[in-house]
C-alpha cells in the first residue's frame, strides 16, 4: 500500500508530462477513500473479514489495473480520476490485522500492548520501503511496474492475511445507537493534527533539500524518520505503555529539533533531528489508537480505526497544502515550526477533550 501514491504520480508524470494531473488524480483517490473507506470498515465488521474484503480488494485492484490502462491508451484526464477512485475500496489492512489482536489478545493487556506496537513498528517498515520500491520499478523497470506490482502485491497478501480462518474476529452486528462516529468524535480532534503533521513534515523536509540542492538525499532524510519511528515502535512494545499526554508531549518536544536543525543549514543535524522526531511517533500512534480500541462501540472496532485513519489522512491533505502554501511564501525553513506547532495542537486537544463515558484522552 506504500507503493500506490508515488507509483500513480511518476506514472502519470512520466506518460503525459504533468505533475499537477498527477497530483490531482492522487488527492481525489485520498477524497475518495475518507469517504469510502469507513463503510467497507462498518461492512468488514459486520459481515466478516474474508468475505468483504477479499472482494473489495479485487474491485480496488481493478481499478489500478484500469488506471495503467487508461494512462497507456491516452484516454481522456476523467478516466484517471474515476480509476483511481475505484481504489478506494481497499480495506484497512492494518486496522483489521489490529482487530485480530485485539480479539486474540482481549485478556492479556500487556501482550496486546507488545502486538500494536509491533504492528505500528511494521506500519512504518511498509511505507519507509514502499515508495523507494515503487520509484526504483518505475525508473528502472517501466512507468507502470510501480503500480502493477503495488496492486499484485496487495491482492495476493490480501488472500493470504483473509485464509488465516483461526484468527479472524467473528462478525458482530452493529446495536442501535452505537455509532462509533458519535462515540470518537472528540478523538478524532486528536488525530488530525497528527495528520497535519505528518503532511506538513514531508513537504517540507522535500521543500526544503530541493531548494539546497539536495534533492538526491531527499529518500534517505525521509527514510531515516522512518527508521526512527520503526525502531522506537519495536522498543515501545517491550516497555510498559505511557500515557498519551506524556506521549504527545515528547512528540512535540521533538519536532521542534528539525526546525532548529533547519536553521542551522546543516543536513547531518536535519537528518539527526529527523530521526529524533520520527523516534516520538510511534508510541504516540500505539497510545492513540489503544484509546481508540477501548473507546470503540461493541462490534465496530474495525470501522473506529478506520474513521481515526480516515482523520488523519484528512490532516496529512491539510498539511501538505497548508506547508507548501506557507513554503511559497515564507521559504523551506520557517514551515518547519508547523509540524511542532501540529503537535502542541494534539497536546491541547489532549488535555481539553473529554470523551462521553471515559477520562480524559491520557
Amino acid at each position: 500500500m506504500g507503493m500506490f501514491g508515488i507509483s500513480a504520480v511518476m506514472m502519470i508524470a512520466g506518460q503525459r508530462g504533468s505533475y499537477a494531473l498527477a497530483g490531482a488524480v492522487t488527492a481525489t483517490g485520498m477524497a475518495a477513500t475518507a469517504l469510502v473507506a469507513p463503510w467497507t470498515a462498518r461492512l468488514v465488521d459486520r459481515y466478516g473479514q474474508a468475505r468483504i474484503a477479499v472482494p473489495a480488494t479485487l474491485f480496488a485492484v481493478l481499478g489500478s489495473v484500469g488506471l495503467v490502462l487508461c494512462v497507456r491508451a491516452h484516454a481522456p484526464a476523467w478516466t484517471l480520476f474515476a480509476s483511481y477512485a475505484a481504489t478506494a475500496t481497499t480495506p484497512n489492512i492494518g486496522g483489521m490485522s489490529r482487530a485480530r489482536w485485539t480479539h486474540l489478545l482481549r485478556d492479556s493487556p500487556a501482550a496486546h500492548h507488545t502486538a500494536m506496537s509491533f504492528e505500528q513498528a511494521a506500519d512504518e517498515l511498509c511505507f519507509m520501503l514502499g515508495p523507494v520500491a515503487a520509484a526504483f520499478l518505475c525508473s528502472a523497470a517501466f512507468p507502470e511496474a510501480g503500480t502493477l506490482t503495488a496492486a499484485a502485491l496487495l491482492l495476493s497478501g490480501m488472500l493470504v492475511f483473509t485464509s488465516q480462518r483461526r484468527t479472524e474476529p467473528p462478525p458482530s452486528a452493529p446495536r442501535a445507537g452505537s455509532s462509533p462516529l458519535r462515540t470518537l468524535l472528540p478523538a478524532l480532534a486528536l488525530f488530525a493534527p497528527l495528520g497535519v503533521l505528518f503532511g506538513s513534515m514531508e513537504v517540507t523536509s522535500i521543500a526544503y533539500l530541493g531548494a539546497r540542492g539536495l534533492g538526491a538525499a531527499t529518500g534517505l532524510v525521509l527514510a531515516l524518520q522512518a527508521a526512527g519511528s520503526c525502531a522506537a515502535g519495536l522498543l515501545y512494545g517491550a516497555l510498559r505503555p505511557r500515557s498519551l499526554r506524556t506521549c504527545l508531549t515528547a512528540l512535540a518536544a521533538a519536532l521542534t529539533l528539525p526546525w532548529a536543525a533547519a536553521a542551522t543549514g546543516s543536513l547531518p543535524l536535519l537528518a539527526g533531528a529527523l530521526l529524533l522526531a520520527g523516534m516520538a511517533t510511534a508510541p504516540t500512534m500505539v497510545t492513540a489508537m489503544s484509546r481508540v480500541q477501548a473507546l470503540a462501540p461493541e462490534g465496530r472496532l474495525n470501522e473506529s480505526m478506520t474513521l481515526a485513519v480516515t482523520a488523519i489522512l484528512t490532516g496529512i491533505a491539510l498539511g501538505a497544502a497548508t506547508a507548501g502554501h506557507l513554503i511559497d511564501r515564507l521559504g523551506p525553513t520557517t514551515p518547519f515550526a508547523l509540524p511542532a506547532a501540529a503537535a502542541l495542537l494534539a497536546l491541547a486537544v489532549s488535555q481539553t477533550v473529554r470523551l462521553s463515558g471515559t477520562s480524559h484522552l491520557r
